[in-house]
């Protein structure tokens, strides 16, 4: 059976190794899993020997799309699938911005790399093209954006996409990032490590490519509904406005902001560093993701003298979102915005995950105060709340290692923890350092049981601030996450941006699925959802993942939430309900 769009279904096949490359019709995997995270999770168990080191050179890098990328508005995000070095099992990461519309322009569905390059080298991708270039002079450069300025050079004219990775990807940080339009970023779980164990700089990705629409008529008629949904949207509104900060104050109000390694569910600057202040004194300009009309993305001008000309200035744009400004900003006591700008523009520079290197640096502030190590592992610093200037000193050091102690910080919190103690208050959850709410069982729960660990996972912080003053029984929320993040598959498999997740309902998916040509009813696409989150927990327990050995923190029992106290009996019962539903499901 032909594929509605025979590009969509292609695969490229790329290994580094040999610098060779071929493509494959994947359909049947098109046509059951619909793609993006469907296809990925699929490519990632036939293509990832079981066991194997994530820095392994076949431990491989998927990157996959789907029907709605270029199509329809929101749909506008890539899905990123490997071992994860962070964890030792499932990798999965997100990034908006271009690679999705220049993947699919290029004429492909799904990328496979594989391998490990001799020398470090780039990836400049076309239409039926892979070409293999000598990074060599960009290994070891210090900014991430000047590697972005000397690719742009590279390719030809098209719709195009320029991924790297910063000196932490390079230095195999198991928290390092792969930063995609300056702006943009598969930040979660390591990806970038996994660029640097192959020795791959970077990617250009460029095509220009039609996309068939067969039933042009319905097609429009159906766009315009979702457009015209989406722009009168409240929640899209908001994000256009003040952007994902918007966030801050409302969950500061509510006692669900995590502040100074969770040691206080309030922060006393939180005003300062809140999305409306940011808009009102520092944001330049919106950035918008392809084909997205909300434009969420927002950079603050961080404008600072130069040190032997006082008259003379320099401008830097640094993104803001709500998670890296929790992670380094609550979470760190940073309540100074330019300090709190130039820690994210230093963390940007070296390709690190925002919410883990906060998270890390939040635990190492704690523990040290607590005598858990010492000046000497530290190379003289002194950590301690609000210190945007020390902080920014351990950032480089986690980058460049140069002791055992800043080694083991380069592990994760998880890892720190259990080579000098403090664990019960290192906030992970499967391994990968919390993201910034602080809102209840659910979203804690959510961490916890989530195929990522992400918050995106499934809407488990959502449901807390729904549910405030409700009795909530632990069948009743492990139900309700399960049945989120199965759905939330299918969103991730055409891919749209789960911003938008309140329009892409799924009467609404199935008739936007069957104005391009396939045929989903609403049955089809919750069966869809549910084998796909089976397979990833497939990957997951086949490389070592455990319920019983997932760690809950101590540290989420002792602060107040806006449930109160979570009950420790509460959640292990929870824990045990799901490991009952998931291991039915297996």
């Amino acid at each position: 059976m032909k594929y509605p769009d025979p590009n969509l279904s292609r695969v490229l096949y790329i290994d580094l190794t040999n610098k060779k490359f071929w493509t494959e019709d994947r359909s049947d995997l098109f046509f059951k899993y619909i793609g993006g995270a469907g296809v990925a999770i699929n490519l990632l168990l036939e293509e990832c020997p079981e066991g194997i080191d994530p820095y392994d050179p076949r431990n491989p890098i998927i990157f996959a799309v789907g029907p709605f990328i270029g199509v329809y508005p929101t749909a506008s995000k890539t899905i990123a699938m490997f071992k994860s070095p962070l964890t030792g099992n499932l990798g999965e990461s997100h990034a908006g911005g271009r690679s999705a519309v220049a993947i699919r322009s290029a004429g492909y569905g799904a990328i496979v790399i594989k391998g490990r390059s001799d020398i470090p080298v780039y990836l400049e991708i076309g239409y039926n093209k892979v070409q293999f270039g000598d990074a060599s002079t960009l290994w070891g450069m210090r900014s991430s954006f000047t590697v972005g300025r000397v690719l742009r050079k590279i390719g030809e004219p098209g719709l195009r996409t320029i991924m790297r990775i910063g000196r932490a990807g390079e230095r195999l940080v198991r928290y390092a990032s792969v930063i995609t339009e300056t702006y943009r970023h598969f930040g979660r779980l390591g990806l970038g490590a996994v660029f640097g164990s192959k020795r791959l700089k970077a990617i250009v990705i460029y095509g220009r490519r039609n996309i068939p629409i067969r039933k042009a008529p319905a097609y429009r008629k159906m766009y315009d509904e979702i457009y015209n949904r989406l722009i009168r949207s409240d929640a899209m509104k908001k994000y256009h406005d003040i952007g994902t900060p918007v966030n801050v104050l409302p969950l500061n109000e509510l006692g669900a902001l995590p502040t100074k390694n969770l040691t206080q569910e309030r922060f006393e600057y939180a005003e300062e560093i809140s999305g409306e202040n940011l808009a009102k004194i520092y944001l330049s300009r919106r950035v918008a993701c392809a084909h997205c009309p909300v434009a969420c993305i927002h950079l603050a001008a961080l404008r600072e003298p130069y040190e032997d000309e006082p008259y003379y200035y320099k401008t830097r744009f640094v993104s803001y979102d709500y998670e890296p400004i929790y992670a380094l900003g609550s979470m760190l006591g940073i309540g100074h915005v330019n300090g709190l700008l130039k820690l994210l523009d230093e963390v940007e520079l070296n390709g690190l995950d925002a919410m883990s290197a906060g998270v890390v640096l939040a635990w190492a502030t704690e523990a040290f105060s607590k005598g858990l190590f010492s000046e000497q592992d530290t190379l003289g610093l002194k950590p301690s709340w609000g210190d945007y200037i020390t902080y920014t000193k351990m950032v480089r050091h986690i980058v460049d290692q140069p002791n055992e102690f800043y080694r083991n910080l380069a592990q994760g919190v998880e890892y720190a923890s259990s080579v000098y103690g403090g664990s019960e208050f290192a906030l992970a959850f499967g391994k990968n350092e919390m993201p910034g709410y602080n809102t209840g069982p659910m979203g804690y729960l959510g961490f916890a049981i989530g195929a990522r660990h992400s918050h995106l996972d499934n809407g488990g912080y959502s449901f807390d601030q729904k549910t405030i003053g409700k009795q909530l029984t632990p069948e009743d929320v492990i139900e309700k996450l399960m049945n989120e993040e199965e759905w939330r598959q299918v969103l991730s498999s055409l891919v749209v941006c789960f911003f938008a997740r309140g329009v892409y309902r799924p009467d609404l998916v199935s008739r936007a699925l069957e104005a391009i040509g396939l045929r989903y009813s609403e049955v089809d696409l919750n069966a869809i959802g549910s084998d796909i989150y089976i397979l990833k927990y497939k990957f997951k327990f086949r490389e070592g993942f455990s319920i019983e050995k997932s760690r809950i923190p101590k540290r989420i029992f002792e602060v107040n939430t806006p449930h109160g106290k979570l009950d420790p009996a509460f959640m292990e019962k929870a824990l045990e309900i799901f490991k009952s539903k998931i291991s039915e499901l297996m």
